[in-house]
């Protein structure tokens, strides 16, 4: 759940920098919504969620 959040904050301040800088305009946001609440009622959102989860275990277990 905590990667989920994080996920989704980090998604609300790209959006919200983008929607800012007019690099992203409000009616293609709309769009993303749209395509991630389409994506999420499909067999796909399995895949994606654990495509996400190994890119965070793998982050998490990187050290600098």
């Amino acid at each position: 759940m905590a990667i989920s959040i994080s996920v989704l904050l980090l998604l609300v301040i790209l959006v919200t920098v983008f929607l800012r800088s007019g690099a992203l305009k409000t009616s293609h946001a709309v769009v993303c919504v749209l395509l991630g609440f389409y994506l999420a009622s499909t067999s796909v959102a399995p895949t994606i969620h654990d495509g996400l989860t190994a890119t965070a275990d793998i982050v998490s277990g990187l050290r600098p």
